[in-house]
């Protein structure tokens, strides 16, 4: 993936609230498409190994979640934190982590993750095919800016982190002129 590159169109699959439904679970599922998410907005996107995982847990997903009003005032318009995990576990780790602000979507079948050219295969930590860490700014569903870690590879032994963190990417919007939308 490349700044400038139209993201793929995929549909995921989600299970969203619904308080008509009664019972320990009223949730239904909803099908959401790329444009749902990022068509005619400036959104951050950023893709992880795996929901509950440590370092995704203790530093990238919360700097996003507590630097969300500074990037609302860079001119982003929504924070998406995307894992190739299902519904059921995003779902619950936002639960987990107290996200008012930042949104997650659940790559389940790792398809927007592959056609993104970012599933590796992490057998080596028990996990399968998951996302390789990255983040982007998205404009109106073209790639704005684009910070991936460095090191791509199948069952890598290390787990980067820093290009893809919230001051990365706080530090090109500081940088970076408003642009149109795409």
């Amino acid at each position: 993936m490349k700044t400038g590159a139209k993201l793929p169109e995929v549909m995921f699959h989600t299970r969203v609230r619904d308080d008509s439904i009664q019972g320990p679970n009223p949730f239904r599922w909803e099908d959401k498409s790329t444009a749902d998410y990022f068509g005619g907005k400036r959104v951050i996107l950023f893709s992880l190994p795996g929901a509950f995982t440590p370092t995704c847990s203790t530093f990238q997903l919360p700097g996003f979640e507590d630097n969300y009003e500074a990037f609302k005032g860079k001119g982003v318009d929504e924070i998406y934190c995307m894992s190739v995990n299902d519904s059921f576990v995003m779902n619950k780790w936002a639960q987990d982590q107290g996200l008012k602000s930042v949104k997650v979507i659940p790559d389940g079948s790792g398809e927007f993750t592959r056609k993104m050219g970012m599933l590796v295969d992490k057998a080596n930590l028990g996990f399968g095919m998951r996302s390789w860490r990255y983040a982007a700014i998205i404009n109106n569903g073209v790639v704005e800016a684009w910070f991936e870690e460095p090191g791509l590879m199948d069952n890598c032994p290390e787990d980067p982190y820093g290009v893809s963190s919230p001051e990365s990417l706080m530090k090109y919007l500081e940088n970076a002129q408003q642009p149109e939308m795409a």
